[in-house]
Order: C-alpha cells, then structure tokens, then sequence
C-alpha cells in the first residue's frame, strides 16, 4: 500500500507558473492582501521556516514573515494540477483512492512485497515529476494507516516505510495526535486519562476508552494507535454530498437586513452548484461566526428534495431566526446538503 503526496502542492503549482518564485517564502490565501480578512491556504517551506502555518490568519502570517510573497487563492489551476497528477497515478494500472487535490492511496498489488513496493515508489516520484513538474513524498506501509502516517517522516520529496516491524519504534513514543485519524481535542481527552503517547493509547483497556470517547469512537482510536487497519484502497470516484459558499466579511456586518441579504446571496450560488450536480438538496445548513470569533452552525432538512433557488435561500434565510440576530457578524456560509446518488 502507498500513499503520495504531493510536497507544499498549491505554493509548488504557483511556482510554476511563477518560476521566479523559486525560493523564496510564498503564502497563499483569501485574496492575497495580507490586510484583509482571510487565512492562509498553504505556505512553501521557506515561508514555514518562519512559522507560518495552514489556517493561520494572513495577517498574523505577514508578522512573522513580512517578506513573503501573499498570492491569491486560485482554485481551478490547482483542480488542473491536482487532475494531472491522479491521471499519472492511474497510469500505472493499479488501484488509486484520491483523498483531496494533493493525496491519494495507491494499491501496489496483490503480489506486492516490500522491494516491489519500494521500486513502484521511486517510478511514482519520478513519473510525477516528469509528466507535472511537481514533487511528491510517498509513505510505504503494510496498510493504509501505516502508509498514510509514514509520509510525514519521507517529506520532502522523499519515501518512508512503517510496517508491523516499526510501527512501535517510530510511532510509540509520538504524542497521541501524531497519528492519522486523531486530532488535538481528542488527544486532550486522552490526556485527561493520563494517556499521552501513541504507545500508551494503543495499550490502554478499551473500556475506559469506549467510556469516556464512545463505544465506537474509543475502540477505533486504539486501533489507530496500533496501526490496524483492513480497508483496501478504494477507487471509486468522489463524490461531494453538499456544495456550500462562505465568505469572511472585511467589515463586520451589524445590521440584520445585511446579514440576510449577504445569506440570500450565498445561498443562490449553492444553489447554482446543487442544479450543476444534477441532485436535489435534502438539507440546508447556516455557518455564522460572530465578532470577535465564536461560530454556530444551524441546518434544516427541506419538506422535499429540490434544486430551486429561492426554496432553498428561503430555508437559509428562515435558520437565522435561531441565531442571535444583535451580535455583529464577520462571516457566513451557507451550504445544501444533496440526496445521495442514485
């Protein structure tokens, strides 16, 4: 089992197509003004070096790094990019899971065997490079778990393996969120157990995990920790269950009337891509976060399916008589949630 991904991918694909770029620190997001409200897509290594981070608010980016280069998101040459790149993958006739623009599982083979899966390896890094100029990092595993976490130790433009041989020696004194699968608030109610390390979730008695995180939830992180995993790669085509628009707001919203026209609008173009999809939305669903930075989310399922506009900004309109229509906003989105294809 193999998982790729590709290096720094929407920085990379900006730098080709700005080669002058080449090392230098480059940020992307929002609109590429620093002084707006937005956060930061990616940044390339060089910018990560000064502490910029993904999610990271632009201009908290342009303190730490005030020499970077900001650029505009730029979705469809990223969505070419990314289809350049999954196309590549196919081409070796195997099994591949795309995970998102940048990632995909690709199944080595029923005969594969670590050399096999090593040797496929370097030809994935080299066709990539050769037929979309971009780099990636390939995690060799003896499932997809494995695979999946062993990408992160062959960055960049590199390849790691981690089977049922190293998993405990690589992996068991990790913190608990260091693991796929597992992220910061699970690992601090893991800590309030007393469990820290990857090590230690993987030893701990699942009742008390399935008490404190669910008689589901709690078994399966274990099983993370131990890197268990059955699932093969799934080819399937992705399939998006909602299309929704957000927008973050460069003066806050205070007025009602404003806020419901600013919803009506963002809903009209969700529901421009639910009549592009050919699938009718079922539900509809309100984010709203308020200043200084508290979200809520309110949804609503529709009496019948429908891809009709106004039905469906009615029913995002109607959602705000459940918020707190005095408090300031600084963003919206509005999202339809599709029945499942037939």
């Amino acid at each position: 089992m193999l998982h790729v991904d590709l290096d720094q991918f929407i920085a990379a694909v900006e730098v080709l197509r700005r080669p002058e770029l080449e090392g230098l620190p480059v940020v992307v997001g929002g609109r590429g003004d620093p002084t707006e409200r937005a956060v930061v897509s990616t940044a390339s290594y060089e910018a990560r070096e000064f502490g910029v981070r993904s999610g990271m608010p632009l201009r908290t980016a342009a303190k730490k790094c005030p020499q970077a280069v900001f650029l505009a998101v730029d979705k469809p040459a990223y969505d070419a990019a990314s289809e350049g790149v999954m196309a590549t993958l196919r081409s070796f006739g195997t099994a591949v899971e795309v995970l998102g623009w940048d990632e995909a599982f690709v199944d080595a083979g029923p005969d594969a065997d670590l050399a096999s899966a090593t040797q496929l390896a370097g030809e994935i890094r080299a066709r990539v490079l050769e037929r979309t100029s971009l780099h990636c990092s390939v995690g060799i595993g003896d499932n997809r778990i494995r695979a999946k976490n062993a990408t992160d130790f062959g960055k960049p433009r590199g390849t790691f393996t981690l089977t049922r041989d190293n998993w405990w020696a690589v992996m068991g004194d990790r913190p608990t969120d260091g693991v796929w699968g597992i992220g910061s608030k699970t690992a601090a109610k893991l800590a309030r157990l007393g469990i820290t390390t990857v090590r230690e979730l993987g030893a701990a008695d699942e009742e008390a995990l399935a008490a404190e995180l669910g008689p589901t939830m709690g078994p399966y992180y274990r099983r993370l920790a131990r890197g268990v995993d059955t699932s093969p790669v799934d080819p399937t085509p992705w399939v998006p269950r909602s299309h929704g628009h957000e927008e973050t707001f460069q003066a806050d919203l205070s007025e009602p009337a404003d806020v419901e026209r600013e919803v009506r609008r963002l809903a009209a173009l969700a529901a421009q891509d639910v009549v592009e999809d050919g699938r009718p939305a079922v539900r509809v669903r309100l984010k709203i976060r308020y200043v200084p930075f508290e979200t809520r989310t309110r949804s609503v399922t529709l009496r019948e399916p429908t891809d009709d506009a106004a039905t469906i900004a009615d029913a995002a309109a109607a959602l705000l008589e459940r918020t707190d229509r005095t408090r300031a906003v600084r963003l919206l989105g509005v999202a339809a949630e599709m029945a499942d294809p037939g």
